[in-house]
């Protein structure tokens, strides 16, 4: 393991200690989602998609024509083909991914996130990746949730409003709060219309505004995400989605850097990984 992933776990720790101890005799206790360095959490599914709210509109899914068969299945994984029936999509959105649709039927390797380096986004974070697990970096004033994947870093900002105009960016602006003693509840805007909500490519704008909830539950042993999601530019009405997340024993975190192991090796035209043309410190 790097220095800095030592450092990095380090400080997690020593945050969590701060917590515990900045905390008022009488408050109520705050979930903690890294309770020693070994604690990561992964998808509870087998899938890497938003799943469907137990009632009411709920995200894109796979067309029942062309059913998802995710990787490490034991058969062929296929490529997403998203159903474009689903009526919660604008009419712009649903010509755009229809034509994303006709690539892959054609034949064409479609564009993922994960697979090509780019940030997510928001929620689409919540099902980065099946492979490289989650973990938490907690403090008073700021968690922190990484993916060693891209590496993908995500901050919430605890117990402060958010700013009147954020400047969109890959993973917006997060504000956090803690409800109940289980609960951590993220509201984010200000995502940059670069991203898509999910894995089946669906856009949106930048008026994008994400309400996920991580709620602790089996006794610390898993996380239920409940995810809320409204942009009257992208959609015809707001939605939601849920995903789960179980706890495992794969920390520390170890570095794992994607650019250099993505190469275009099949020459499929695949998307450019992201580069950049001056250092950006």
């Amino acid at each position: 393991m790097s220095i800095l992933a030592l450092i990095v776990v380090s400080s997690a720790f020593a945050a969590a200690e701060r917590v515990a101890a900045e905390a008022p005799a009488g408050r109520v206790a705050i979930p903690d989602f890294a309770p020693d360095a070994a604690t990561s959490w992964a998808l509870d599914q087998t899938v890497d998609d938003l799943l469907p709210p137990p009632s009411g509109p709920g995200p894109i899914t796979f067309d029942p024509a062309h059913p998802y068969v995710a990787n490490f299945r034991g058969t062929q994984p296929t490529y997403r083909v998203a159903d474009l029936g689903n009526p919660i999509l604008q009419p712009w959105a649903r010509e755009r991914m229809r034509k994303s649709n006709e690539e892959v039927l054609a034949g064409k390797v479609p564009f993922r996130a994960r697979e090509r380096c780019w940030p997510i986004g928001v929620p689409g974070f919540v099902v980065y990746s099946l492979v490289e697990p989650f973990h938490f970096l907690q403090t008073p004033e700021k968690v922190t949730i990484i993916n060693p994947g891209g590496p993908e870093v995500r901050q919430i900002f605890m117990n402060v409003p958010h700013s009147a105009e954020p400047r969109p960016s890959w993973y917006g602006e997060s504000v956090g709060r803690y409800e109940g003693g289980d609960t951590l509840v993220i509201d984010t805007i200000g995502i940059t219309d670069k991203t898509f909500v999910d894995n089946y490519r669906t856009p949106h704008t930048t008026k994008l505004h994400v309400v996920e909830r991580l709620k602790l539950v089996e006794g610390g042993k898993a996380v239920q995400i409940s995810i809320a999601v409204d942009d009257p530019g992208a959609f015809t009405m707001p939605w939601s989605a849920t995903q789960r997340w179980r706890r495992v024993t794969r920390g520390p975190i170890a570095e794992s850097p994607c650019n250099e192991n993505n190469e275009d090796h099949f020459k499929h035209a695949l998307i450019p990984t992201p580069t950049a043309d001056r250092p950006d410190f």
